[in-house]
């Protein structure tokens, strides 16, 4: 079986996540790098190719996440199904902080999905509060 995810569909989830990480918000435009296609539940956990199971992610969201589909809440301890972009909604799991740089977990979803996928790491802040001061950050929408 083909590993390549067919055009057509590639393209699908590049313009329905409006060219960003769906996980972490970064912009292939303002990044300069192409995300990758991530199967939210992989291929190794039998998970499928097609649109309900695919989005759009950095490559270090994707490289992060590899092939889990739970991580830790940091409140609880428990474990916790990751943030899955096609059957959830962001802003229900995550919100921006103040100064636009830091992402925040509002839900234990949101809050295992921030460590386990390093959404806040160091470069990424920093990169964020860059895209910040020329005002192309945070997206409008998720």
């Amino acid at each position: 079986m083909s590993r390549k995810i067919p055009d057509r569909l590639a393209k699908l989830i590049r313009e329905r996540a409006n060219y960003r990480c769906e996980y972490c918000g970064a912009s292939e435009w303002l990044s300069g790098q192409l995300c990758q296609i991530d199967h939210i539940i992989a291929r190794a956990r039998g998970g499928a190719t097609v649109a309900n199971n695919l989005c759009l992610a950095c490559a270090v969201c994707n490289g992060s996440k590899l092939d889990r589909i739970e991580g830790e809440d940091p409140q609880s301890g428990e474990m916790v199904a990751l943030f899955n972009p096609r059957t959830q909604q962001w802003q229900d799991h995550f919100a921006w902080s103040v100064d636009g740089t830091r992402i925040e977990g509002q839900t234990a979803c949101g809050r295992a999905t921030i460590i386990l996928l390093k959404l806040n790491r160091p470069l990424s802040v920093a990169v964020r509060a860059h895209w910040v001061s020329i005002k192309r950050h945070p997206p409008q929408a998720m």
